[in-house]
């Protein structure tokens, strides 16, 4: 780990940090307290995929739409008009909205086919916009002055690296340059997760053997786009909390709970600091 110990982690001068778990735990919540503080530099990966990777997908799609109404139609043609998502921080839905659902096309849904396409274009962004952690690190430094950087993962990391071999492209690249923390949720997290991803869908990246499992269980054309995806998210939260506990190896473990708690960048570098000291002593 490139901070030792909790000493280390707190005389450094230029921390660097990054949260990866499941989606709702906490990961956005403490890089914005850090953001909000002033002096870090907040890189969100479902941004940089939404914008750098996703967005002229994205951005087709919403062009195709709106092609399709005669009076937006003439003004599109002649450039009088934009049409672009407005991705933030906080606001995913046109990255969650252009994945889509697969099932009933009459319900909103995609033929699995389309869907598990969409999926693959976002594995390879989801991918790079990790890679680019290092150089995002250089870029806050030498552009914006920012010597402290935390790196705001999606849920999805989990479905994109190999928690079984040491030697991952991702995990590895992260570890080098950052402090990898897992925030470890609560088995009744479940359903209050469920049933937060059911009123504001996340970004979802399923690997492509599990979508395929999944759907062979329960999909069809017929499928109830809604149902099928409220499904496959309670599968992939307990499939992906063994993946997220391998990971942990390149880097230290706090609880949902203890985030809960964090009110300000004092407690956050408290919290890793604590985490550092609980691996230090093996609990």
């Amino acid at each position: 780990m490139i901070y030792d110990t909790p000493d280390a982690w707190r005389r450094a001068p230029d921390k660097r940090v990054t949260f990866f778990g499941m989606s709702g735990l906490g990961k956005t919540h403490l890089a914005q307290i850090l953001r909000a503080q002033g002096d870090w530099f907040h890189y969100s990966i479902d941004y940089r995929i939404g914008t750098a990777y996703m967005g002229e997908y994205i951005n087709d799609e919403l062009k195709r739409h709106a092609m399709t109404v005669p009076y937006l139609a003439r003004l599109l043609r002649s450039d009088s008009i934009h049409v672009g998502a407005n991705m933030s921080f906080s606001n995913l839905s046109p990255l969650s909205t252009y994945l889509g659902k697969p099932g009933d096309p009459a319900k909103g849904g995609l033929p699995i086919e389309e869907y598990a396409r969409r999926q693959a274009l976002h594995e390879r962004a989801e991918i790079n916009a990790l890679l680019d952690t290092p150089a995002f690190i250089t870029r806050a430094r030498e552009i914006y002055g920012y010597g402290n950087f935390v790196c705001d993962t999606g849920g999805s990391i989990v479905e994109v690296v190999d928690p079984d071999d040491p030697d991952d492209q991702v995990m590895a690249t992260l570890a080098r340059h950052t402090l990898p923390v897992w925030i470890e949720g609560r088995p009744d997290h479940a359903d209050t997760l469920i049933a937060r991803f059911t009123r504001d869908p996340k970004p979802m990246c399923y690997r492509p053997g599990f979508l395929q499992h999944h759907w062979d269980r329960i999909g069809g054309p017929d499928t109830d786009p809604d149902s099928f995806m409220r499904e496959t998210y309670a599968a992939a939260i307990e499939a992906r909390e063994p993946r997220y506990a391998k990971m942990a190896r390149w880097g230290v473990k706090v609880s949902s709970a203890d985030v809960e708690q964090v009110r300000d960048a004092d407690d956050v570098v408290a919290l890793v600091a604590e985490a550092i000291a609980r691996h230090r002593a093996g609990t």
